[in-house]
């Protein structure tokens, strides 16, 4: 039994202009046990997606279940196997730290779990500040808090909407360690994020949602191995031609081109010279995960690996 099965989710809005899908037959499965990625550009669908597997929302057509359980039709029991950790920074603002923990284990029925809340405070750096009152404590504390407050009850599912979005480097760290451990003990993890070098360390096989529609679904080895086997690196101090530029992907002064062999290297390093243009710092690497998605969002149809 899959930990999480999204089976044909559509989800529709009203809206002044009309109708707008938001969600259009989404259908795959999530095994037990593994640490799954959903990606895809703002708008794409995700937390809409998130929304209904946590319950905040209900699809139009499609059912979502959890361990078995439908997430509408049996609504507590799916939610008990799930820890949903959201965008939002989402707090109450008269209780500190512990107690926060200690109202979020009631809702599940959950007592006498101090030591539990013990070890998520350490684990997530987080002892110092168990008296603290919420208002007190800084937005990548508060970050941690709702890690912890989706992990009291202990679920078996752990889903992470954007968890490292706008924190610094040390908070990404330490919940990356503890996340990945829980995952070597069993948990499920449903990951979305932007950053998609995380997605790349961390997930074993990845979905790709755009404009509400699976558009890619596989393994991460097998996407990046489906890639383009090099891309070309290097540095300018100004404008590419526009008839190189729309073939490259510019951030600042870096430039990159997907590049299958020398011939396709040396014949983009020509072009860029015989346009009065000097590149620094060239290098050539390997495709990642954010070359694999921009590919695969700049695709017109379903990406190698969508099952039909």
């Amino acid at each position: 039994m899959p930990a999480i099965s999204f089976q044909s989710v559509s989800k529709t809005y009203s809206t002044a202009r009309g109708p707008f899908q938001a969600l259009d037959g989404v259908r795959f499965d999530i095994e037990d046990g593994e640490f799954f990625g959903l990606l895809g550009p703002n708008g794409a669908g995700k937390t809409t997606l998130i929304s209904i597997l946590a319950g905040l929302s209900r699809a139009t057509a499609g059912r979502i279940e959890v361990h078995g359980h439908d997430v509408q039709a049996h609504a507590a029991q799916a939610r008990r196997q799930l820890g949903v950790v959201p965008q939002e920074l989402v707090f109450d603002p008269f209780f500190n730290v512990r107690e926060a923990l200690r109202f979020q284990s009631g809702y599940f029925g959950v007592r006498h779990n101090d030591d539990w809340i013990d070890e998520l405070l350490a684990s997530l750096g987080l002892s110092d500040k168990a008296n603290s009152n919420m208002r007190q404590l800084s937005g990548g504390m508060k970050r941690r808090v709702l890690v912890a407050q989706a992990l009291v009850h202990k679920p078996p599912v752990i889903v992470l909407d954007e968890p490292t979005a706008g924190v610094d480097v040390e908070l990404r760290q330490t919940l990356w360690q503890f996340i990945a451990k829980l995952n070597r003990q069993g948990h499920t993890v449903l990951l979305t994020t932007h950053y998609l070098e995380e997605a790349e360390a961390l997930c074993g096989r990845i979905a790709m949602l755009k404009q509400g529609r699976v558009v890619a679904l596989d393994r991460t080895s097998d996407l990046l191995r489906a890639a383009s086997s090099n891309v070309l690196r290097f540095k300018l101090d100004a404008e590419l031609p526009p008839v190189l530029a729309r073939q490259a992907r510019i951030t600042g002064r870096i430039v990159q081109f997907p590049a299958n062999d020398a011939l396709e290297i040396e014949r983009y390093l020509a072009a860029v010279r015989e346009a009065g243009l000097h590149a620094e710092d060239v290098e050539i690497r390997k495709a990642d995960l954010e070359d694999v998605f921009l590919d695969v969002m700049g695709q017109d149809t379903p990406a190698a690996g969508v099952t039909p």
